[in-house]
């Protein structure tokens, strides 16, 4: 039986369950009694004790467990210490992709060796992407890792595995006329402000959903990308994630709001606080602040905008691309009217240089000119007339 005692928190009694995990590391659990503390200690020791009982302490992992068990284990574990998005993420490639392929062969953990590994990635790699792949590693190498660190194995097979290369990714981009054509057709639409932040900000998904009102100076003409809404998929449901953080430190960023995107917010705004009015009650005043909301005060969500974003291409004519390809239509667009590089790494709240760098550089065809008339001029040549 595990040990537990009561706390009291707030005028009521807590039941306190104290155990090992599978993997030894040490848990706690509060229960609400839902009994005050005045008058029921007796009702609440009792509850403890039906508690402790109930409780069955987890099977300590040894070495011969199924390394597909291990997987889905080790991820209870990670749960707590890393972000929903991280978990998701995890969980999705553990669940349906490692776990469901090592149980299939029935390989335990202590059998599992290099070549094990290997033949996985190279089964996956027949029909998905090497940065997949990368991922899946990712989590087997953490995974075993953790294995070693509680000695269950003596080394990581892992660290002995050759990762694929990953792929190099050239983004599809927008040119002036189709991003002119695209504002037309969205406006009015649930997708005109994302797709306004997206192509004009050069906005990833989620800052463009997160913005809020409250990070739009109208006197100062600015705006603070600073909070995010994320979709992810635990137990197969879409789960919103918000935070006042973004990707990275540099995501961070302030860009000035210009007269005709100042010029539509304000209407926006104004058709909002109509809403607001006319709904009543019946108004969701949970997304109050948010700049992408609908006629009744609902969220447009990150899987809506992904999904009906090549519906609306489609249905109007356009090339069909992702929506963070608008990302990479604002930064073509950039370069094409000679902005240089660090600028657009600024704009865009990218961490490094190098970043910017390595996906726009084969757009840069200016500074090409330029190094080509400075090869010109240092060899003495005239260019042909």
């Amino acid at each position: 039986m595990v040990a537990g005692h009561l706390r009291e928190k707030n005028g009521y009694y807590y039941a306190v369950l104290n155990y090992n995990d599978a993997f030894g590391k040490r848990k706690t659990k509060w229960i609400a009694t839902g009994l005050t503390v005045k008058g029921n200690k007796k009702k609440a020791e009792a509850f403890l004790m039906e508690e402790r009982q109930k409780l069955q302490p987890e099977e300590p992992v040894e070495g011969d467990i199924f390394f597909a068990d291990y997987m889905e284990q080790w991820l209870d574990v990670v749960k707590s210490s890393i972000a929903v998005a991280t978990y998701a993420s995890y969980a999705a490639s553990v669940k349906r992709i490692i776990a469901p392929y090592f149980r299939e062969r029935r390989i335990t953990l202590k059998e599992l060796t290099a070549k094990d590994i290997q033949d996985f990635y190279l089964f996956k790699l027949k029909s998905v992407s090497a940065s997949s792949v990368i991922h899946y590693h990712a989590n087997i190498h953490k995974a075993l890792k953790y294995a070693v660190k509680l000695d269950l194995i003596p080394s990581n097979p892992a660290d002995k595995v050759e990762r694929p290369k990953k792929d190099h990714f050239v983004g599809s981009f927008f040119d002036a006329d189709e991003v002119n054509k695209l504002f037309e057709v969205s406006k009015g639409t649930k997708l005109e402000l994302p797709i306004l932040f997206g192509a004009f900000y050069g906005l990833r998904r989620s800052e463009a959903i997160g913005l809020k009102w409250d990070a739009i100076d109208f006197e100062n003409d600015t705006i603070v990308i600073r909070h995010t809404v994320t979709s992810v998929n635990l137990d197969n449901k879409h789960v919103l994630v918000a935070a006042d953080t973004t990707k990275t430190k540099s995501s961070m960023r302030t860009l000035p709001l210009v007269p005709f995107v100042k010029e539509r917010l304000l209407a926006v705004k104004a058709e909002q606080d109509n809403n607001r009015r006319l709904c009543g009650k019946s108004y969701n005043k949970k997304y109050a602040g948010y700049v992408c909301i609908n006629e009744i005060g609902d969220l447009i969500k990150p899987h809506y905008v992904t999904e009906q974003f090549p519906k609306l291409l489609e249905a109007n004519g356009l090339r069909r691309i992702r929506f963070h390809d608008l990302r990479h239509s604002c930064a073509s667009l950039m370069l094409a009217n000679g902005v240089p590089m660090k600028q657009i790494q600024e704009w865009l709240g990218h961490s490094d240089f190098s970043t910017t760098a390595n996906i726009y550089a084969h757009l840069d065809y200016s500074s090409k000119l330029t190094s080509a008339d400075a090869m010109l001029s240092g060899l003495g040549i005239a260019e042909a007339k």
